[in-house]
């Protein structure tokens, strides 16, 4: 159960991309004192947290009203998250610095760059995948794990800002990015491959 979760974890991590908002989150903050920053890290976690359970708890119900096969949306939100990796892995900007004095909490911290489509899709079709309560159970504490750990790592960005300056950020951004697509690429193999029942 431990190695289950430990695993899922991970996945969940990947998806979130911690370091990919950094750079984001690090660049929608300047000006803004360490104290904002870090109150501003924790609305997000928690911004994350809700998101994330009410998609994979209730995202069942979404199959089931539109008639959607959860193979093609595998296929589908797959291929959304293999494009929004691959702008990452090429260090695409994501976000635009001129609005600095807005909110911006959920839009854009929380979703899209957080929880972006692909992310979304994978809670989707994780909750539609998962009709035990033992898994569900399993999952929230996961998700509420990586949740947590993402607004650590914003909550930290102070130091991560000087410990790897822009150049480093980017780099492990790019890394992220990589994850990221392999990822979307297994998510639209298993698709294919249960869609055409290989």
């Amino acid at each position: 159960m431990a190695s289950e979760l430990f695993s899922l974890y991970l996945k969940l991590l990947v998806l979130y991309s911690p370091f990919f908002v950094l750079s984001c989150f690090i660049g929608l903050s300047r000006g803004y004192t360490v104290k904002e920053r870090k109150r501003l890290a924790w609305k997000v976690a928690v911004g994350v947290l809700i998101a994330s359970l009410l998609l994979y708890l209730f995202g069942r119900h979404i199959f089931t009203l539109f008639g959607i096969t959860i193979d093609a949306f595998r296929i589908g939100a797959g291929s959304v998250l293999f494009i929004s990796a691959l702008g990452m892995a090429q260090g695409k900007s994501a976000v635009q610095t001129d609005n600095v004095q807005q909110d911006v909490t959920i839009v854009p911290l929380t979703i899209p760059l957080t929880v972006g489509p692909g992310t979304i899709g994978a809670l989707l079709l994780m909750g539609a995948g998962q009709p035990h309560w033992d898994d569900k159970l399993l999952a929230v504490v996961g998700i509420a794990l990586a949740s947590l750990t993402v607004g650590v790592v914003l909550y930290l960005s102070n130091q991560f800002e000087r410990l790897l300056g822009d150049q480093g950020l980017q780099i492990v951004s790019r890394l992220m990015g990589l994850f990221v697509c392999a990822l979307a690429a297994q998510i639209i193999f298993t698709g294919v491959k249960n869609y055409l029942a290989l």
